[in-house]
């Protein structure tokens, strides 16, 4: 008899499988405010007050009393004015499965740099592609459209694992199957080109709901889960646990000068792996040797912490120990880099000028930069790399950056936090260019 086992197979059912991070990209009007109005509007995850705000909003893009789900992600004047995305609008929801954060980014070329801000954090990514703009030629080619492929290439650039390909506006095509299956055959052959490992393809319609949140009767012949069953189910392995210790130095914590022991605590967040009391760390770049003599929080003492928990470490020794440095394993520090390979996304209106300086922000490290050269410039439509000497706004290239003092790094591909870094105009303290730095085997 199977009774008996009904709990436990309705506890799996139901079981929360943690939060995820995901954004919707692609090119302009492909439905990506829409889409994620209908997840919040269809999984209830929106107020009456709310509703009846957008119901009423003066800019609406819809016929009718029909409502306008994008006004639930595009808050600026600016955006329901022109019907465009313009800033990163992050949205919470949950259902009894998990708990999510979404990041709605623009499509514009122009707003590369907003979709490169809410991609860095992201765990997977919605590829959004509008039927009605991909050209399907006689001769049986497909043509995705530019910002498609450029939203990829930053997706595979920046180590998002899952990739879901939501092949939009089905319903314009009257839920023609020959249509997605010729689109859904070209972008893997170009994620194959790029990269890209994980492809989920869904034929969906936003705007009417089709496989948002429920199934759609109108395309029998696709028997795959809805877009939320597909983002409950996407498994999210915080890696990083398993890597080397890594614990970028904020602020060192010292008493108020009227206590008879020298207090002395290094606070900062733990990027990567886990410490406990009696670990052997390594303080970088300096080298010096180092043993955890207590691990602090406000609850008290512990005697271990993982990623992600803010602490105050105590050492043994009596080490010069500033904000910037790192303290590493012992075991596998991080890689000193006085000289760095990086791929960068230019994000600033003002072309790089190499003869200038920036400054490099790299964890809780600043220090003066200066790149050196810009080794290729990838071509977003051929995936093809060319020379350059100089960047512009949106570009994408491999660069390599001299910095004035040795940063304590793992390559992106490894370890995201450590990573990753941005360069800052020096004079107008504007960020102007978002990098993840490649370190050969």
């Amino acid at each position: 008899m199977s009774t008996p086992l009904a709990p436990t197979i309705l506890s799996e059912l139901t079981k929360e499988r943690g939060l995820l991070r995901f954004i919707t990209a692609g090119s302009v009007d492909d439905g990506k405010s829409t889409l994620i109005g209908r997840l919040l509007f269809d999984s209830k995850g929106i107020f009456a007050d709310q509703l009846d705000a957008i119901s009423r909003a003066k800019h609406k893009r819809t016929v009718g009393d029909t409502i306008d789900l994008s006004l639930l992600t595009d808050g600026l004047e600016a955006e329901r004015e022109q019907g465009i995305t313009i800033d990163v609008a992050y949205r919470y929801f949950a259902t009894p499965k998990r708990k999510f954060i979404i990041a709605d980014t623009p499509g514009h070329e122009q707003y590369t740099r907003n979709m490169v801000t809410g991609a860095s954090t992201a765990d997977a990514v919605i590829i959004l592609i509008d039927v009605s703009k991909v050209k399907l030629g006689d001769d049986g080619s497909v043509e995705l459209l530019v910002q498609t492929k450029r939203h990829s290439t930053i997706a595979h650039l920046l180590q998002i694992e899952h990739v879901i390909v939501a092949v939009n506006k089905m319903d314009l095509v009257d839920y023609d199957q020959t249509v997605y299956d010729r689109i859904v055959a070209a972008y893997r052959e170009f994620a194959t080109q790029l990269g890209l490992k994980d492809i989920r393809p869904i034929p969906l319609s936003a705007l009417a709901g089709d496989n948002v949140v429920t199934a759609g009767g109108k395309m029998p012949w696709y028997q795959g889960p809805t877009l939320i069953s597909l983002l409950e189910s996407l498994s999210v392995y915080d890696e990083c646990h398993d890597e080397p210790f890594r614990f970028p130095v904020q602020l060192v914590a010292r008493h108020n000068g009227h206590e008879a022991n020298d207090f002395r605590g290094y606070m900062g967040r733990i990027e990567a792996g886990k410490v406990s009391k009696g670990d052997k760390l390594v303080v970088q770049p300096s080298g010096q040797q180092a043993t955890v003599k207590d691990i602090l929080t406000l609850d008290g003492s512990l005697e271990s912490a993982v990623v992600g928990q803010s602490v105050t470490l105590l050492l043994d020794e009596y080490l010069d120990i500033s904000r910037g440095d790192m303290l590493s394993s012992a075991e596998r520090p991080a890689t000193q880099l006085k000289t760095v390979s990086a791929d960068l996304c230019w994000l600033s209106e003002d072309a790089l000028d190499v003869r200038r300086k920036y400054w490099l922000k790299h964890t809780t490290k600043q220090v003066a930069a200066r790149v050196t050269s810009i080794e290729t410039l990838l071509d977003i439509n051929t995936q093809q790399t060319r020379s350059a000497d100089s960047l512009k706004l949106n570009d994408i290239a491999r660069v390599s950056i001299n910095v004035q003092q040795a940063l304590a790094a793992d390559s992106y591909d490894a370890l995201r936090s450590t990573g990753a870094f941005i360069l800052i105009d020096e004079v107008t303290h504007q960020t102007v260019a978002a990098g993840m730095i490649r370190i050969s085997a």
